[in-house]
């Protein structure tokens, strides 16, 4: 038994020293192409920049929310409009969105609010509906928990004005706001979940999107049917990148980086539901994603080899999989992200790797699952059915209620 065990962890260590070069090289063929993308967008002048639509999910109060949405309030960009999409007005989101309307009365900004969604993913109910309120061709989608830089507009509406594009998705650090397991989920998002999504451009293009931002236009979402084909998909964002590839436009991963503010609450249910998600949508690509955890080995080896007499081999095994992942933890949170969190709590990271391996395993352990307060069940192909409301229906066209710039 220890002998196989050893072979495990072995074969383990290799497949994901395997990954590390992979990402060494993905990641520095992400820098290369973000310099010369941060060049042609700063070549640009104002006329050079189609209006754009900004589509803001909101739904209740978020550690930061008035500051995440701020940013985009604050953007330097010739024309652009705001549109925020609730349930009700009586949101408590709403209140801070009024307030940052009353603080930015230069920027258009709306309100539509949705009511009940009638779709299993209710921010994709919500999305269709500001999207129909949109005025412009170009919308760019993003989470209400994030905070851009005051030039991300100009750098993520940049390749669209090239028509075989047909969406624009950014990776992001993790900015914790408070607690060790919010800590612990920024540094996934930093570096766990930017170096897969790194080394999947390198290997075979972005044939995805990333939540927090998605830019498209709307000849492009009329080519793949809408949005409302995303109606019943949890991984929205992933379904949504794969039919614009599919449809012959190409997917652009930008070279502009955001931040993603991680909760302390709740955090081991959300990295669960994320994980069995991915098993659903890309089983192939999930189970394969198993062998590029180092520290889960490094830590059978060290047993392993232990129970075997060989001490100094032990050690071998188990400081190869600590390095292995401050190495990630350098090149990916460090030199790509840049995020000033990973190398102050390096030490942490093999922990937090170790962690991210528990979360793999327990996707494997059920279907069902809570979202906003909601219960689901996953099925096939990354579908999700509300198990209080039943399979989707069709949405009427006009059954939002939009509010102009100035009103409740």
């Amino acid at each position: 038994m220890p002998q196989f065990l050893l072979f495990v962890a072995l074969l383990g260590l290799v497949s994901s020293t395997g990954f590390l070069l992979l990402v060494m090289i993905a990641a520095r063929r992400f820098r290369g192409r973000a310099r010369r993308a941060a060049a042609a967008a700063a070549a640009l002048s104002d006329p050079d920049f189609p209006p754009v639509s900004i589509i803001k999910p909101v739904c209740g109060l978020e550690p930061m929310l008035a500051e995440n949405l701020a940013s985009f309030f604050q953007q330097d960009y010739p024309t652009f409009e705001l549109i925020f999409g609730a349930r009700t007005p009586g949101d408590p989101a709403i209140a801070v969105v009024n307030d940052l309307r009353r603080r930015y009365p230069e920027v258009k900004a709306r309100c539509v609010y949705s009511g009940e969604p009638i779709w299993p993913n209710p921010r994709v109910y919500s999305e269709h509906k500001m999207i129909e309120a949109a005025e412009h061709d170009i919308v760019v989608i993003g989470d209400s928990d994030v905070r851009v830089p005051r030039d991300y507009l100009r750098n993520i509406v940049a390749p669209l004005r090239d028509p075989r594009v047909g969406l624009v998705t950014c990776i992001y650090r993790g900015k914790p706001s408070g607690g060790a397991w919010s800590r612990l989920e920024a540094a996934g998002f930093s570096v766990e979940l930017t170096s897969g999504v790194l080394v999947a451009d390198l290997l075979e293009g972005m044939k995805f999107a990333l939540g927090p931002t998605t830019a498209t236009r709307k000849d492009v979402l009329a080519h793949i049917g809408g949005i409302r084909v995303l109606a019943d998909y949890h991984s929205d964002d992933y379904e949504i990148g794969r039919l614009i590839d599919a449809a012959g436009y190409r997917v652009v991963l930008s070279h502009v980086v955001i931040d993603h503010i991680t909760l302390n609450r709740a955090m081991i249910g959300r990295q669960i539901r994320w994980m069995r998600s991915t098993r659903f949508s890309r089983p192939a690509g999930h189970i394969g994603n198993g062998l590029t955890f180092a520290t889960p080995f490094a830590l059978l080896g060290f047993i392993a080899a232990a129970a075997w007499g060989h001490w100094t081999l032990a050690l071998t095994l188990l400081v190869w999989g600590i390095v292995n992942r401050w190495l990630q933890a350098l090149v990916v949170g460090r030199g790509v992200v840049r995020d000033p969190e990973i190398a102050r709590y390096l030490w942490y990271y093999p922990f937090r790797d170790l962690l991210g391996f528990f979360f793999w395993i327990a996707s494997f352990t059920g279907h069902n699952f809570t979202w906003r307060g909601e219960p689901y069940r996953f099925g096939p192909g990354g579908r999700v059915i509300s198990l209080r409301h039943g399979p989707p229906t069709e949405p009427a066209s006009h059954a939002a209620s939009v509010r102009p710039t100035g009103t409740n």
